[in-house]
């Protein structure tokens, strides 16, 4: 049996009491993380739980007064970090945390990070569709911003050449995982817009957890979209993948490949455009062409109707409708005359005036033989006038003249038109104009005879 001397012995209490007390010496502040477990929430208001990981778990209380300054709920599976004291719950000799704060720890922590910047850009603005800018239909180069060596790329590249791949690309090669990824992200939308080679920017990458995709969540990016020139469209992870860059981006596509899909035009329904432009083009042309040459028949029948010739044609029509009226005219006055006449020799003869009658009988032969000498002279003027009038029009042109054999003499010296041989004298020098040439030649002798006597004669 041991004996007591030379032996410290202590009650359950003070060891508990000591036992914790150099526990919270030696741990007085310690982060912890772990998954929350059997979480109870006394009338007191003060909240127990348990706090596990694979292999081990430990007893934690948070006070009630603590549990103000928490952003989220505790609730039995979440990954939290917690800053507590260690120390030893006397009565029952179990160690527990003494919780100060906790957040959430892995995605819980990065989605309320997420919430909150989305609700700040949100109430800045950056989000509204008054600041989207319009993607341009037919981009002159597009630019994208991605790693060089993910399925991104490549899907992007794919779907380009196949849209159209006339449309010249530039790669802009980026991180876009860890910790400096959203440092160069940012940094390569300046640059882009510094540089102005493209007129489209597509940002993006495949899929991945939200801590993968992190990048495209960070403040930085936001503002470089927000600040673009450039029209940016976000094509970050896949259909259900929901990052900040896709709210600031002026279009939001669910994969890569739809972002080459927006970005770019069919080519095919190009071409079909151009074909149905070119056949609207050639059939305005030809309208166009009809309705120049029905102006220029229009215009060639009025150049037509205008000449010379239909003037005369219709001018001679005239002429004979005159000359009909003019007939129909005298045959009136004729028959008007030999009624009256008549009428006139029946009074007479009641009267029986045979000398009188005789007289007048020679009257009327004398004046009817001057009417109709008088018709028939009038008849011959007119048509020697319409003769006339048609051989003035024909020889209005002195060309004319001189080719039917005629000449204009002119003096030598004064240069006045010859009329008459008083204008001449022995020796005067004459140029004579033909229709073809001319020639000079010297009076010798003047006639007052006609212009074809042999009389007058030059060298």
């Amino acid at each position: 049996m041991m004996s007591s001397e030379n032996r410290t012995i202590m009650s359950v209490t003070p060891l508990n009491r000591a036992t914790g007390q150099l526990l919270s010496e030696q741990f007085f502040s310690v982060l912890v993380a772990g998954e929350l477990s059997n979480t109870t929430q006394p009338s007191s208001g003060h909240l127990y739980f348990t706090l596990k990981d694979a292999h081990a778990q430990v007893r934690c209380a948070l006070f009630k007064t603590q549990q103000r300054r928490l952003s989220f709920k505790p609730e039995n599976g979440k990954q939290v970090i917690v800053k507590a004291q260690v120390s030893l719950y006397e009565p029952r000799g179990d160690y527990q945390l003494i919780v100060e704060s906790m957040e959430e720890a892995g995605d819980g922590a990065l989605q309320r990070a997420f919430d909150l910047l989305k609700q700040k850009l949100a109430k800045e603005g950056l989000f509204d569709a008054s600041h989207k800018k319009p993607l341009p239909k037919l981009p002159h180069c597009i630019g994208v911003i991605t790693s060089p060596s993910g399925a991104a790329i490549r899907d992007i590249l794919t779907v380009l050449k196949r849209r159209f791949s006339a449309i010249p690309i530039i790669i802009y090669p980026v991180a876009v995982q860890g910790n400096n990824a959203g440092f160069e992200i940012a940094t390569a939308i300046e640059r882009a817009n510094d540089l102005k080679q493209c007129e489209l920017i597509i940002l993006g990458r495949g899929g991945g957890s939200l801590e993968d995709l992190w990048a495209f969540n960070e403040e930085r990016v936001a503002r470089a979209i927000f600040d673009s020139d450039i029209p940016i469209i976000s094509a970050v992870g896949h259909e259900t993948d929901v990052t900040i860059a896709d709210f600031v981006a002026d279009f939001r596509a669910a994969t890569p490949s739809a972002a080459a899909e927006h970005a770019s035009p069919d080519q095919q329904e190009w071409i079909a455009r151009f074909v149905h432009l070119e056949t609207r083009l050639v059939q305005q042309w030809r309208r166009h062409l009809s309705q120049q040459q029905q102006t220029l028949q229009w215009l060639s029948q009025r150049l037509q109707q205008q000449h010379p010739g239909q003037k005369l044609a219709r001018n001679s029509q005239r002429i004979d409708e005159l000359e009909g009226r003019l007939n129909l005219a005298i045959q009136g006055r004729l028959t008007r005359h030999q009624k009256h006449m008549t009428l006139t020799l029946a009074q007479l003869w009641q009267y029986n005036p045979a000398v009188t009658i005789s007289n007048y009988q020679q009257q009327q032969r004398y004046l009817s033989s001057r009417l109709v000498t008088a018709t028939t002279h009038k008849l011959e003027r007119l048509q020697l006038r319409l003769l006339n009038n048609s051989q003035t029009l024909n020889a209005v042109s002195p060309l004319a003249t001189l080719s039917r054999g005629y000449g204009l003499s002119i003096q030598a010296k004064t240069k006045e038109i010859i009329r008459s041989t008083e204008q001449l004298a022995v020796g005067d020098q004459v140029q004579t104009h033909l229709a073809s040439g001319c020639f000079t030649s010297k009076v010798t002798a003047l006639n007052e005879a006609s212009l074809l006597s042999p009389e007058l004669r030059h060298e």
